[in-house]
């Protein structure tokens, strides 16, 4: 058997490895918290050895904005393809804007806040955080723009677009202490109307 072909199992075993690393870390972060959520904790729940998480992720900081950089990919590449699937006409975009509230919702967005709070008294943890926010932000516009068909040559579609993000986030932080579900419904309808009337109708101020 070739070089190469001994190469592939291994390499595989490293790809899931890596992979359960990054999935334990936001699981931890989402339900303890970043002060309870060490190197060793997030090995233990990969089970994996400490040896071999510090051989992929060399320290704390690298672990938790890999993770959170790759959760977040996955959700969006979610949110496209199931926009893919959603019939055209009337509903679209307040089904679209309802699974991008979900992004913002759910255990992801749990892990991601706790991250934020950490890194505004931690330098190095800040520097990691604020890269992968520049990242993540561009990333989820771009998906935005794309399952909603609309381009940000029209003017004011980026604000607009840029809006919904915001708004989706603020939602986050609203149902993190209780459930805002009724709430957040309405506000996800009222936000799909505006959607459809600015962008999808004709230039937004035309």
């Amino acid at each position: 058997m070739s070089d190469a072909l001994l190469r592939e199992p291994q390499q595989d075993r490293s790809r899931a490895t890596r992979q359960r690393l990054l999935e334990a870390a936001v699981e931890s972060l989402a339900e303890v918290g970043y002060a309870a959520t060490s190197a060793a904790v997030v090995a233990a729940r990969a089970g994996v050895s400490r040896g071999a998480a510090q051989h992929h992720f060399p320290t704390r900081a690298d672990l938790f904005a890999a993770a959170v950089e790759y959760m977040t990919e996955v959700r969006l590449a979610e949110i496209r393809a199931q926009a893919g699937r959603l019939p055209s006409g009337p509903g679209r975009t307040e089904a679209i804007v309802g699974m991008l509230a979900e992004v913002y919702t759910g255990p992801l967005f749990r892990a991601a806040l706790h991250l934020w709070v950490a890194a505004s008294t931690e330098d190095g943890l800040r520097e990691q955080i604020v890269r992968l926010e520049a990242h993540v932000g561009r990333q989820a516009h771009r998906a935005l723009l794309d399952v909603l068909d609309v381009s940000e040559r029209t003017p004011g579609v980026r604000e607009t677009v840029q809006g919904v993000l915001d708004m989706a986030r603020g939602l986050g932080l609203a149902g993190l202490l209780s459930d805002d579900s009724a709430r957040r419904r309405g506000i996800v309808r009222q936000w799909s109307r505006i959607l459809d009337r600015e962008l999808l109708s004709g230039p937004v101020g035309g």
